[in-house]
């Protein structure tokens, strides 16, 4: 094992596979200068030349490039710098990557990785710090991955580089600095294969990138209550491992879902509607979710600690649910 924060893991990653494969190459804005805006991509540009480019602030053309290398062999992994801006490459993701194995019978596909930093970080306010994992999970033909932790950043990033479809890989930017243990040698992730990150008894917490951390903090502090908390780290959204998820609920018989997404129409709440429908004999408290409210994101500081959920939030609820 050594240690890396989570941009270290996804640079360790792009470097092996791009050493692995020769059709992977890197495509944003910023990525070779200082090594990208969050360092995911340092080193690239002197060990690979001719496979990392620089873009103009375009979006569109950024994922419409993709889509066409894809398409004829290659395997880029695309960087919008902001999650927020993929807004303006909607057509690109939604009715091209998305569809054109469906729309083709088969004969073309979109092997496509697109890096989506998101959420609050340097308080960047309304259009520089939104979570729209729910967007994608919508469209079929995208699978959508949110990593928590260094190990599973390397080992899905591996596994999206590698997958013959279209993923939207969502890095959230407040846990780039974090750091974590990371296997040795080849390391690879499965998408679609939920973790169960701490085992316990008495209430399942599902959690969604950094509430997974939340939720570990809050299961310790939870021990004073008596309660036995285990937290399942959802890792990919699409596909969701409803198998993990749900016989993690139907052995505790209370569940808690939490992410920083919107709870209102949000991935948080499609999970705890399957939970719902799947588990319902053996719940014994209606399913709990936590979420951002649904406002935009803040410039305050102040305001901003009152959208993003915290661990407080995931013992407030498990106790709810509990009583």
């Amino acid at each position: 094992m050594k240690t890396l924060t989570f941009s270290g893991a996804l640079c360790e990653a792009l470097h092996e596979e791009m050493e692995r494969d020769e059709s992977v190459f890197v495509m944003g804005e910023d990525v070779i200068t200082h090594g990208g805006p969050y360092k995911v991509t340092d080193g690239i540009a002197e060990r690979f030349p001719e496979r990392i480019f620089e873009t103009p602030i375009a979006e569109a053309g950024i994922v419409g490039l993709g889509v066409g290398a894809a398409m004829a062999g290659m395997s880029p992994v695309v960087e919008i710098m902001y999650m927020d801006f993929v807004t303006c490459a909607m057509d690109e993701v939604v009715n091209q990557a998305a569809k054109m194995r469906y729309m083709t019978g088969g004969q073309a596909s979109v092997p496509m990785v697109i890096r989506l930093p998101c959420g609050v970080g340097r308080l960047l306010a309304a259009q520089h710090s939104q979570i729209m994992e729910s967007w994608f999970m919508h469209v079929p033909g995208l699978q959508v991955v949110v990593p928590s932790t260094p190990s599973d950043a390397k080992g899905l990033l591996k596994s999206a580089v590698r997958s013959p479809d279209p993923v939207l890989f969502f890095e959230y930017k407040r846990i780039y600095t974090s750091k974590g243990e990371v296997p040795d040698g080849e390391h690879i992730v499965p998408i679609g294969k939920a973790d169960i990150s701490r085992e316990g008894e008495d209430a399942t917490v599902v959690a969604i990138g950094p509430m997974v951390q939340k939720s570990l903090e809050a299961a310790v502090l939870l021990e004073d209550d008596g309660y036995d908390v285990e937290v399942v780290d959802v890792r990919s959204l699409s596909p969701l491992d409803t198998e993990t998820i749900c016989e993690s609920v139907n052995r505790t018989g209370h569940a808690v879902v939490c992410g920083e997404d919107s709870s209102f129409a949000g991935a948080v709440s499609e999970i705890a509607a399957m939970i719902g429908e799947n588990c319902f004999d053996s719940l014994k408290a209606p399913v709990t979710r936590i979420g951002s409210p649904h406002v935009p994101m803040p410039f305050s500081a102040e305001l901003a600690k009152h959208v993003v959920p915290e661990v407080a939030n995931v013992t407030e609820a498990v106790n709810r649910v509990m009583a």
